[in-house]
C-alpha cells in the first residue's frame, strides 16, 4: 500500500486496517496474518505514547505515515503499531490481533491455530516483530508490510471502546471482525 495511505487520522486509518493483510518476511518466507482487529491512539489522547511529548523511546510514534513503532510492555511483550497522520504528530494504529496464514514452527501449539495471534503481545511474538523493526516503512519487500483488503471484503465491523488501558478507556477506537475467533478479548 502507499504510504501516502497512511497519512490520515488513526480513528480513520485503524477500521479500515481490519481486512488488510499483514505480511513478515523471516528468512526469505513470508507469513501473513488478516487483520481482524484494531486500536486508534493520537495526540490529545490521554492514553497515546506521544501524549506527554516526544522522547528517545517513543520518537517512532510522531515519525512518516506509514512507518512502524514498536515498544515493549511489562518488560516482555511486543507491540506493533502503524503510525499515521502526518509526520511530528502523534498519531497511530495498534494491531490488536491477526488471523495467521499458517503457523511459525517456532511458536508452540498449545493454543488453538485461531489464537496464536490473538492478542498484541501475541501477534509479535508469532512473527518475531521486536524493536529491531521500530521505525521503518512498511514497504513491499521490506521485513513488514500491509497488503489491501481483498476487493470483496464485505465483513462487519464492530466498533467498541479500546480496552488494556486506564486513561482514555471510554474513547470508541477499537473496530474488530464481528464474531471472529482471533479477536483477542469480546
Amino acid at each position: 500500500m502507499d504510504l501516502a495511505w497512511y497519512a490520515r487520522k488513526a480513528q480513520e486509518v485503524a477500521p479500515d486496517l481490519v481486512g488488510c493483510t499483514l505480511v513478515r518476511r523471516i528468512d526469505g518466507v513470508d507469513y501473513r496474518g488478516l487483520i481482524v482487529e484494531t486500536e486508534a491512539y493520537s495526540y490529545g489522547d490521554p492514553a497515546c505514547h506521544g501524549y506527554a511529548g516526544k522522547t528517545d523511546r517513543n520518537a517512532a510514534i510522531f515519525g512518516v505515515p506509514g512507518s512502524v513503532y514498536v515498544y515493549l510492555i511489562y518488560g516482555m511483550y511486543h507491540c506493533v503499531n502503524i503510525v499515521t497522520e502526518a509526520e511530528d504528530v502523534c498519531s497511530a494504529v495498534l494491531l490488536r490481533a491477526l488471523e495467521l496464514d499458517r503457523i511459525p514452527t517456532w511458536v508452540s501449539q498449545t493454543e488453538k491455530p485461531s489464537r496464536i495471534a490473538a492478542g498484541p503481545g501475541k501477534i509479535c511474538r508469532a512473527l518475531k516483530i521486536d524493536r529491531s523493526l521500530n521505525d521503518i516503512k512498511l514497504e513491499r519487500d521490506c521485513p513488514l508490510w500491509i497488503e489491501p483488503r481483498n476487493p470483496n471484503f464485505s465483513e462487519t465491523l464492530h466498533q467498541t471502546t479500546r480496552i488494556g488501558i486506564t486513561k482514555g478507556a471510554e474513547i470508541p477506537w477499537r473496530w474488530y471482525l464481528k464474531g471472529h475467533p482471533s479477536v483477542s478479548k469480546l
